[in-house]
């Protein structure tokens, strides 16, 4: 594994990318052991980042031209701060290319687009067993928030709530 800091490039990604991002979305999968939870496709993918209504918006880190990392946002909004924010989604570099500065440089694209943005902060989940996650998080001053927990609504509960009556 040799330094690959000086063939890097982060690019926001274009249509072409949707098939890489894709692949990255699978072995982020793997590696969490979720990729049982991966439903939707690369068409999917390319209708929601780049369709007429674009939900979310990814960065590419290539090395030498080889897709090797991504970084998945999209906008949200902060009522107390009256300012919008990025959320972001998912931040994933293939394992051999880990240590080597990939998601730093992820985080310090993302961190600027914020900045352009003018938003007022930068948001993320972390797996609580991820320990190496929360300890790169950490390093770039990032705050784990432990008093807020994570709600979500799927499937047929999503269904059900949509549908009752209050």
């Amino acid at each position: 594994m040799s330094d690959s800091s000086s063939n890097l490039t982060i690019t926001p990604a274009q249509p072409a990318d949707v098939s890489a991002i894709s692949d990255l979305i699978q072995a982020l999968a793997d590696y969490e052991k979720l990729a049982h939870e991966v439903t939707g496709s690369a068409d999917d993918l390319a209708q929601h980042l780049f369709g007429d209504r674009p939900y979310a918006e990814a960065l590419l880190a290539r090395v030498s031209d080889t897709p090797v990392g991504f970084a998945l946002f999209f906008h949200n909004y902060s009522t107390f701060l009256m300012q919008p924010g990025i959320y972001l989604e998912d931040l994933f570099v293939l394992p051999d290319y880990r240590g080597q500065g990939i998601g730093k440089a992820l985080l310090q694209v993302l961190g600027q687009v914020a900045v352009a943005r003018g938003c007022a902060r930068l948001d993320w989940n972390v797996l609580d067993w991820n320990s190496p996650a929360i300890a790169f998080y950490e390093r770039m001053g990032a705050v784990i928030k432990p008093e807020w927990q994570l709600c979500r609504v799927t499937g047929d509960a999503l269904q059900n709530l949509a549908q009752s009556s209050l």
